[in-house]
């Protein structure tokens, strides 16, 4: 079985998801009045990281924490409402020409898969008129309607990523010489280098040197 695995922000989407979420949450009519609190939690450890004192990894997994700790009393079903709101405003996003890469993967059989750092109802809202065997993203923990211990949500990012693909695929024989994986970031790189088709999306710099030096598809 061939796999296609596709990123989210910078790739399928061209924008970065948390900036959205900030924005919404900033201007949001009933849930506005969350955000400076949000703002004063993430701003110290933001300007820790611009001076290089906070690793990228952590302040990335700290800022998905303290996101939804400022959404702590709403339900589950009101945050899947909530994410629904974004996902609405990130229709008119999306890279056409990773589309359509995608659609081609549909016509293929291939496994589709998407794999992303942001919030899974988030993704699994926005991409509702997509194809994608699963979905892999960041969870946000729930006992009942109740979200369960912020703290504890793990950002899929990186190394994670591997780990949560070849978990969902341990039960399938993959022909990974002949697979695609789609992304824009360099740190997206161990994704990359599972498949034989890397794709660098719009890449950033190091991404950009990476994919020329080894001769990789750039889209």
């Amino acid at each position: 079985m061939r796999v296609a695995i596709f990123d989210f922000d910078g790739t399928l989407y061209r924008e970065e998801t948390f900036q959205l979420l900030m924005d919404h949450l900033k201007v949001h009519p009933t849930y506005y009045t969350k955000y400076p609190k949000f703002l004063r939690s993430i701003l110290p450890r933001y300007i820790s990281y611009k001076l290089k004192l906070y690793p990228e990894k952590r302040m990335k997994e700290r800022s998905m924490q303290i996101y939804i700790q400022a959404l702590n009393d709403l339900s589950k079903d009101e945050l899947i409402e909530y994410f629904a709101e974004i996902a609405d405003k990130m229709q008119d996003h999306f890279n056409t020409n990773v589309i359509e890469q995608l659609q081609q993967h549909v016509k293929q059989k291939d496994y589709i898969m998407l794999v992303s750092g942001a919030f899974t109802p988030l993704l699994t809202a926005v991409c509702k008129h997509l194809h994608f065997d699963i979905i892999i993203g960041t969870d946000i923990p729930f006992n009942g309607q109740a979200i369960a211990h912020p703290q504890t949500i793990e950002h899929i990012q990186g190394q994670r990523k591997n780990e949560k693909i070849l978990k969902a695929l341990k039960n399938y024989t993959i022909d990974w010489e002949n697979s695609y994986a789609y992304s824009d970031s360099y740190s997206d790189l161990p994704v990359l280098q599972l498949v034989g088709n890397p794709v660098a999306v719009s890449p950033d710099k190091r991404l950009l040197t990476y994919a020329r030096k080894h001769r990789w598809k750039i889209l």
